[in-house]
Parts: C-alpha cells; structure tokens; sequence
C-alpha cells in the first residue's frame, strides 16, 4: 500500500536532508570505535548539518540528573562534569516536560542557567529536543548559534527526527553503565504510594521495554509505508475481534475500551502523522514511537488529572502496533515467569494489564499512577498488590531483578538479600494458610460466640468486582459504587446501557440484596463526560455526590429510571450520598417516586418493592436524625468521610491523615450514640467506609452498636473470622467506658481485650 502526498519542493528537500541524516547517523552507530567516538560524531554531524556552531548531548543519569556528555563547541573539559538537575535550566526544563523548546535569545528565558565551566555564553540561540525512547526521557540534544535566529519548523522537525537515533545510543549506554553499577550495587529499597494492599514477589518485567525498535533508519521509506499499513490492518482486526468477543451490556467497561482504541486506529490523521515521519526517514518503528512521543509531550502539560491518565490507552494502542511491526513476543510470555512476574511500567490501560497472564502476576508497580486511574480499579478487584507513583524503579530496577512488592506500606524492595527475602516468603506463606482457613469459614454464618447476627456484605464497583464478591460468602452487596463504570467510560451511558449493567448486577448476586449508591462524583472522582469545576478550594466539601446530582437532575432521574428497569419485579435498594440536611434527601426521594410513576405509566413493571436510603457523611445530619429517621428505610454511614469531617482532617493529607484515630473516645461516642438512635427508631443501620473492613475497628462497630458491615470483598473473611470469635457482651461494656475516656485512641485498650479474649483481629 502507498500514499500519494503533494509536495512542495521545500519539503521534498527537508526530506531529502532529514533521510540523509539519519543514513549518516546509521553508518556512525555502526562504527567499530568507543561509544565516546561514536557520540563525538554525532554531535559534529549535527551542527555541520544544521549549521549551528554547538551540538551537544545530555544523558539522564540515576538521581533525575542530566550529565554533558558529548559537545562540538562548548569547552571539551566540561563534558562529563557539567550536570543539571531535572527541571534545572533550559536542558532540565526539557526533560521535566519532555518537549521541545525553540529560543531566539536563550538568556533572556528565567530558566536560563549559566555554567561558566561550558563558556557558552557567547550563544545566543538554543534548540533543545528530548531523547525519548520508550516514553522514557533518555537525555536532551541542544543546538546553538551565536547569532538570534528563529529556528524554522523543518529544522526542529529534522533535530526530533534525529533525536530518535541518539536516543537508541544513548540509551545503550546509560543500561550498560547501570548494569555495571548493579552488579555490585548494594539492594535498593524504593517508596510510593500504596494503590492495592498485599506483599507479593517475583522477577521484574518492564511494561514498555517488551518491545525494542531494532531499526530507525529506513532503507525503503515505501516499504516501511506498507508495513504500517499492514500493522494498522491487523491491529483493527484485532479491537474488532475483541468487540465481537465482549458482544452485550455485561462487558461494557471492556467494550469501550476497545471501541477507543478501534477510533484510534481509524484515525486517518494519526496515520498521515506517522506516515510523513516515515518520509522524513524514520522506519515504520520509530515513527509510531515518534509520533506517541510528540503526542506524550503535548499531553503532558494539560493538567486535568483524567485526560492525563487516558494517556495510557494511548500508550497501549501504539504499543499493539509496535509488537506487530516489530514481531515481539506476546506480553504474557515472562523469562523466569514460574516464579511469577512483577510488572514494572510508567503507566498502563487495563486492556494492557489483562493482556498478561494474570495466574503468574504477582505485582504491578507504577511510575505514575493513581488511585482512581483505571488500572489501579481494576487491579484491585483482581486482589493485585499495586504500588504507585515510585518512579525511581524505572532507573534502579532492572529487567529481570527479583522484586518484593509491599502494597501495605507502599515500598518495593529490588535485589534483597536471602534474610529478608526469607522474611517476606514467610509472611506470604502465613497469608496463604491464613486465606486457606478463611476459605472454610465461606459458608458459615457470621455470629458471636453469644449468639449475636451480624450481617456483612461487601462494597463493589465493577462487573468484574462480582466474582470477589461471591467467594467471599458475602451476604449481598451494601455499596455497589455506580460512579466507578461512568469514570472509566468517555461518554455517559444512557438509561438502556445503564439498566442493563444494574440488572447483570441483580442477576449474578442471585437475589441477594444489592444497595446501589447514585452518582458520588465530583470533588476527587472525575467524569470524563461532565465539565467539573477544579478549581474548588476545599472540594470534598464543595459541589459533589447528592449536591451535583440535585443541580443536574436528569443526570440523577436517568440513573433512577434505570435502577427501577432493572429491578422490575424484584427488590430495589437506593442510598443516596452526601446528605447534608433532610430536604435534600426529601428531593431526591421525590424524583425516584417520580421515575417510578414515569415507568408504570409506560406499561413497565415495577419493582416489587423500593427501599430508599440516605449516606451519613456529613455531621450535619446527625442533628436531624429523628426527621431523618422517620422517612428512610435505611441509613449507611460512610465512615470515611464522616469522621474527616469530624476532625477537620483531610485523609489524603498524609501530614495529618494518620493523626486523628477512629478508635478515638469521641469516634466511639459519637457511633455508640448513633446506633442506639437507629436501633430505638427501628432504622437498620450499616457501617460501609473502611472502618468496617478492619478486623480490630469492625470489632468496635459492633460493640458499638452496628450489626450491618460491609467492606471490600477481600476483607470480608478476617471480619467473619473476628466476628466468630468474639463475645458481644463484655464488648458492649468495655466501648461504653472507653467512649468516655480522655485518651487520644482507645486502640491499645481494644487489642489488650482482643488478646485477652482470643478475638481473631
């Protein structure tokens, strides 16, 4: 396949110069003599072709450091000295940011930074251009000329495009300096941010470093167009086959994820892109790899957290394409993969991680990442130990390195000795035989040792939450989250989407109750579909969750009308969130009976029966309670955001997050109180935050009053565990002196009388 392109002479010739370039970069990398040499040639090449009087070469070193390593115009002693931080001056401000900068007069920019030991203060003009390979910023190539000149688009053009073989040698040598230095390094021991609990270990393997571009440089810039097309046909053929597979509202998270990456691949303007990189003379390869970095620096300055995190799908899609031209291995296919697999990646989609053989994944450590990216989403339902935002294991962990992942406390432990790699088999195996014992509690009951009943349920989000959700022994569903299938999607499902997602959900728990909690947007979850304002100062106390819904009232009937489609005939149960006075949940009941009119003057069958409920979470509601009580059926209190409300404490703070305690005596107060209101009004009542999930706090839940627990479907079983093990009675006594006390936390007081009464916490 060809592609026929109208050219003006001027780009014919800016081709022309770009394609002999890059033959002369080929023959340099094939030089027999010292990578030394080899970099000293380039940069001669690049100045003579661009007429500039200096080309140097940065390369990323350990420690966000960028070092001079090669120079044709600035003093020769200061290669290998001269360094700059990421983000200091001109040359870190590229590589921060991963993106071109272009300067008529370089000093008059306030990230200008002079180091006299270069004596490049006699130029005027600067040219900087990231060396990107693989995503991963690999150093800066900077030109520059005495005189001010502006640098035309076709030169910054033939710089990237030349960028891209620089980076290839560049990156050769830093990994051969860091394997030399790992040999005989000491282990590493990194932190991020725990985004899925859990210690797993086994070999890392590096996401994007799967797939290495061999060639660069074309030989045959037609036949390279013919290779991209063809990659092009098949990957198309690929999203089509997985659509026709995830066929039915069941899979619609999966479906609209391959229904984006069948858009992009249909993209015609994406495709002339690539194609004119391959007429600047890049090989097919490179000019996908090319184009993905140009969109990657575009992208990257928007702040918006969510368009930020799509670029992972956008990763995934180029990737697919890079494994067809290049003929790479599958992802699945791990070295050393019976010992299971870490998965190193700077980010990833959840179309990418499931391409991996989920039985010998361990672990899944990010350079980026968040808590509500979708891969984390979804790596949690699977119970995958993910540990996030550590991006120092991109540049001290190595392909291959053993790795211990610990999701409790966000570290990851590279090259560990045989003493602490004991200690961890040894933790892994007791929660292997732990689980096993818990698993034959799965069909047991939840009851005291004093006969008490205790209900738990278990929080999900997603279809594929549901499987958890069932082996734990789970009896229903208290919070299934409805907000976490629009943030994964770019549009917002309509009613019938919507329907058929809830009723799969009521169908698969096989008439075990279902909670469904409407629309919890806004504040720190985000819609792609909905303009939100970000600019909120104190946005978990600003415009989200019922507040939103309420101002947008077809977003929230659409929702309604949807959950009584799918329950026609059977039970529906709806909880609202953030209910900060009575009248708002008043209007929120008013557009269910609403809806529920608007279905049975439709002919539609209604539910059988309509519970409606509100979520505690906001102090105020605890001043309304008998208004309250007199008109819910039921009341869900999310711990979470109730008692950092409570103490004035923000829980993602980490400054503060860990200094008020929900063992706390006006904790305890304040729940005891609570419960014995609902239990005088005849009001079931269900603990739902993460309180309800730990051992030792859904032990004081209970002594405080609450007989309804649910958690995520992974903490279900030590809860259970606990539960059979405890004595309600002198509990009740204890939290009712406790809740009285003076002390910063009742905590110790709890897990004395739990070792002292053989409580399973």
């Amino acid at each position: 396949m060809t592609t026929q392109h109208t050219l003006h002479a001027a780009e014919l010739d800016d081709w022309a110069r770009s394609r002999e370039l890059l033959r002369r970069l080929r023959e340099i990398m094939r030089y027999p003599g010292t990578v030394q040499d080899r970099l000293d040639m380039v940069v001669r090449l690049i100045a003579g072709h661009l007429g500039a009087e200096v080309c140097s070469i940065y390369a990323a070193i350990p420690g966000s450091v960028l070092e001079l390593r090669a120079t044709k115009g600035l003093k020769p002693e200061s290669v290998r000295r001269t360094r700059l931080a990421v983000g200091e001056g001109l040359v870190g401000n590229i590589a921060e940011h991963a993106r071109t900068l272009a300067l008529a007069e370089a000093q008059s920019h306030p990230q200008f930074a002079y180091r006299p030991e270069t004596g490049e203060e006699v130029y005027h003009s600067f040219l900087g251009v990231p060396l990107l390979r693989g995503g991963n910023v690999k150093g800066v190539l900077v030109v520059q000329n005495v005189e001010p000149r502006s640098y035309r688009d076709a030169e910054i053009e033939i710089c990237e495009t030349a960028a891209m073989a620089v980076a290839e040698l560049i990156d050769q040598v830093i990994a051969a300096e860091a394997r030399n230095e790992t040999a005989s390094s000491m282990p590493e021991r990194l932190t991020g941010e725990s985004l899925n609990r859990g210690i797993a270990m086994g070999h890392a393997v590096f996401h994007q470093r799967r797939i290495v571009i061999s060639r660069v440089v074309a030989e045959d810039t037609e036949r390279e167009i013919e290779r991209l097309g063809a990659a092009l046909v098949a990957v198309e053929s690929e999203m089509s086959r997985h659509l026709r597979d995830t066929a039915g509202a069941a899979n619609r998270e999966s479906r609209e994820i391959f229904e984006t990456y069948l858009m992009l691949v249909e993209d015609r303007g994406w495709r002339t892109r690539m194609e004119d990189a391959i007429q600047g003379g890049l090989t097919a390869e490179a000019a996908v790899q090319k184009v993905q970095n140009d969109t990657r620096a575009r992208m990257q300055s928007i702040s918006d957290r969510y368009l930020r995190e799509r670029l992972a799908d956008l990763d995934d899609i180029a990737s697919r394409l890079l494994l067809r031209l290049s003929g790479g291995a599958p992802p699945e296919r791990a070295d050393k993969a019976d010992e299971g697999i870490v998965l190193m990646a700077r980010n990833m989609s959840p179309a990418e991680l499931l391409d991996y053989d989920l039985d010998m994944l361990r672990a899944v450590v990010l350079a980026e990442g968040s808590q509500t990216s979708h891969v984390a989403i979804v790596a949690r339902a699977l119970d995958i130990p993910v540990v996030g935002r550590c991006p120092g294991a991109a540049t001290q962990i190595l392909d291959g390195d053993f790795v211990i992942v610990d999701g409790n406390t966000g570290q990851v432990l590279a090259r560990a000795g045989d003493n602490v790699r004991a200690q961890f088999e040894g933790h892994i195996a007791a929660r292997e035989r732990q689980e096993a014992r818990f698993k034959a509690l799965r069909d047991l009951p939840a009851v005291t040792l004093d006969a008490a009943q205790i209900a738990l349920s278990a929080n999900a989000g997603l279809l594929i939450d549901l499987p958890h959700v069932l082996d734990s022994g789970a009896g229903g569903i208290g919070l299934y989250r409805t907000e976490v299938a629009f943030m994964i999607r770019d549009e917002l499902p309509d009613v019938a989407h919507q329907a058929a997602l809830y009723a799969r959900i009521l169908q698969d728990m096989a008439g075990k109750p279902v909670t469904f909690r409407t629309l919890d947007i806004g504040g720190d979850k985000d819609l792609p579909a909905l303009k939100l304002d970000h600019q909120e100062e104190n946005p978990a106390m600003g415009w989200r969750a019922i507040r939103l819904t309420l101002d947008r009232p077809a977003l929230l009937r659409d929702q309604l009308g949807a959950m009584i489609r799918a329950a026609a005939g059977g039970q529906l149960r709806v909880v609202f969130p953030m209910i900060t006075e009575v009248a708002e949940f008043d209007a929120a009941r008013a557009l269910l009976d609403q809806e529920l009119a608007a279905w049975q003057d439709e002919g539609g069958t209604p539910p059988a029966e309509v519970k409606a409920g509100a979520m505690l979470e906001v102090p105020a509601l605890l001043w309304q309670l008998p208004a309250l009580f007199a008109r819910v059926d039921f009341v869900s209190v999310g711990s979470n955001d109730l008692l950092q409300f409570v103490f004035a404490s923000d829980r993602t703070n980490p400054k503060i997050s860990g200094r008020y305690d929900v063992l706390s005596p006006a904790a305890l107060s304040l729940m005891r109180d609570l419960a014995a209101k609902a239990q005088a009004a005849g009001v079931p009542l269900t603990l739902c935050g993460e309180m309800a999930g730990t051992p030792i706090e859904a032990m004081a839940a209970i002594g405080c009053g609450f007989e309804h627990l649910s958690m995520q479907p992974t903490k279900l079983p030590a809860v259970k565990a606990m539960v059979r093990s405890l004595e309600r009675a002198p509990l009740i006594d204890l939290i009712a002196k406790l809740a009285q006390g003076a002390d910063h936390s009742a905590r110790e007081a709890l897990l004395a009388f739990a070792r002292d009464t053989g409580v399973e916490v």
